[in-house]
């Protein structure tokens, strides 16, 4: 409405006047800032498998998203584990399914205080082949007793994450299908 507005040199309340009395809907100001950064439409246009391995990566994904992900961020698409395979495999899931640009990805890492934070990160870095600058700071956790974490958790907990929410929907709305059978 303000770009609108600005056009025809009136007020924006003009233009919400004339929209309400024609039931022209109004975007929410999200929608509006999101198709101002993406003028050709949607960026994710979800590409569907067509090979026996395309649908073992998209089964795979989108359960790991559905047993795994972070579904309480409703801004990004988000999962965690100390596993790099698992890492790996969503990132292609992201990648190949969704067009998601490698190096718009980000990473956490949580580790506990007795795990050296360089050591973590170099190890990371090069396990999902990604740049240290996708990286946030790492969260450090102070460590308890010694447990049988040390075998699992060496280098930490790793979490890929992407801020998008149409994409964060796409995939929530494939796990809905999924769950309706």
């Amino acid at each position: 409405m303000m770009q609108i507005s600005k056009r025809l040199g009136c007020s924006h309340h003009k233009v919400a006047y004339w929209m309400s009395e024609y039931n022209i809907m109004r975007r929410s100001q999200s929608e509006a800032i999101y198709l101002m950064h993406n003028p050709s439409g949607d960026p994710f246009k979800t590409k569907q498998p067509k090979t026996p391995e395309e649908y073992v990566l998209f089964g795979l994904g989108v359960g790991l998203y559905w047993g795994e992900g972070t579904k309480s961020d409703r801004n990004a698409v988000r999962l965690g584990n100390t596993d790099p395979a698992i890492i790996k495999s969503f990132m292609s899931f992201l990648i190949q399914f969704y067009g998601v640009d490698k190096s718009r990805l980000k990473f956490g890492l949580q580790i506990f205080s007795d795990i050296n934070p360089a050591d973590a990160l170099n190890y990371w870095i090069k396990m999902l082949g990604v740049k240290k600058s996708q990286f946030y700071q790492p969260v450090v956790t102070r460590s308890g007793s010694i447990g049988t974490y040390r075998r699992k958790n060496k280098y930490g907990v790793a979490t890929i994450r992407f801020g998008n929410t149409k994409l964060r929907d796409k995939i929530m709305e494939q796990i809905a299908d999924i769950a309706q059978g």
